[in-house]
């Protein structure tokens, strides 16, 4: 009788620069499409240019583990090594303090990827410079339909004419999923109170030069079916990073491009297996963006004057549910 033929494939377990990598076969999660390695070899591929999108930024990770649903990470486990990095943040309440990760290195990258973090989400300043955001992002966000992403295109031009008419200028990059970010790099010394304000203001100009494919309503049920310009990528927000995976069938990843092709892109062109053979040696998100730029005025003046989009939301919920109760007959 013959023995029974060995499995002489790649191991379920390795290391790299010290990072112990388990259980590499497994496959990512539902309709991945991809195992735990590919997603490890596509970090690792990809080091030299994403953790410096990452570095220096507190880090929320979104974490896939076998059979469970996705989550999003913002403390960072008892259980992680010393060596990782933490920027240490009070709660609003001041009840308690998240212990956020910040990933400087290949090391600590690779170890997330262990962890089956799928996607990255940085803060949009570094460390706990609250008040110094480095870049304003705006958010095109299309209903669901067949031409999802073309619209988001078109409402990303919009945005990036409301930007131009005052001497801005922004790069784009696909959002992973089915949306489009607009990134305007910014100059140190602005305000994140006044980089929210310039932020509302140009998602409303944007709205203006097109309301019938855009809309900056807050609230789903009152956007109609338009592409939401979301101006609520400000603050303490955070932005999917330039080059991470997303939790989607086939593992897209957010990924920069020129203008004159945005419009002939689509998300599902940029994977896991795809990005590092279309990207070579290069990093269009250093190359593509632009100078740090001020604000420009008048958008800081009309922002102000613009109520933030969360808080009018809920007025307006409150006002709906007074209505409603008076509506309603006694008894």
């Amino acid at each position: 009788m013959s023995p029974p033929v060995q499995d002489v494939g790649m191991p379920e377990q390795e290391e790299r620069v010290g990072v112990r990598l388990t259980n590499l076969d497994q496959p990512l999660f539902a309709d991945a499409g991809a195992s735990k390695r590919d997603l490890v070899d596509y970090l690792d591929a990809m080091a030299d240019r994403f953790v410096p999108v990452l570095a220096g930024r507190a880090l929320s990770v979104v974490r896939v583990l076998r059979g469970q649903a996705p989550f999003m990470q913002k403390n960072l486990p008892a259980y992680a090594p010393t060596s990782i990095a933490r920027l240490d943040v009070a709660t609003q309440d001041g009840k308690r303090t998240v212990h956020y990760p910040v990933c400087d290195d290949r090391q600590t990258l690779l170890w997330f990827a262990n962890q089956r973090a799928v996607e990255y989400h940085p803060t949009l300043f570094r460390g706990l410079a609250f008040d110094s955001p480095t870049h304003l992002v705006v958010d095109l966000d299309p209903p669901e339909g067949s031409d999802t992403f073309a619209r988001a295109v078109e409402a990303a031009l919009l945005v990036r004419e409301a930007l131009s008419d005052v001497g801005m200028t922004a790069m784009a990059k696909t959002s992973g999923a089915k949306g489009v970010h607009v990134v305007v790099p910014l100059r140190p010394g602005q305000s994140a109170v006044d980089v929210a304000a310039a932020t509302r203001a140009v998602s409303a100009r944007a709205e203006r030069l097109d309301p019938k494919l855009t809309t900056t309503a807050f609230v789903v049920e009152d956007r109609g079916g338009k592409v939401f310009i979301d101006a609520t990528r400000a603050g303490g927000a955070t932005v999917v990073a330039a080059y991470s995976p997303r939790v989607r069938a086939g593992v897209p990843v957010s990924f920069p491009l020129a203008w004159d092709d945005l419009a002939g892109a689509a998300p599902t062109d940029f994977t896991i297996a795809t990005v590092p053979g279309l990207l070579g040696e290069t990093d269009p998100w250093t190359t593509l963006m632009p100078m740090p730029q001020a604000l420009d005025p008048g958008l800081v003046e009309e922002g102000h004057t613009i109520p933030i989009a969360r808080v009018a939301a809920m007025h307006a919920g409150k006002r709906r549910a007074r209505a409603r109760r008076a509506a309603e007959p006694d008894g």
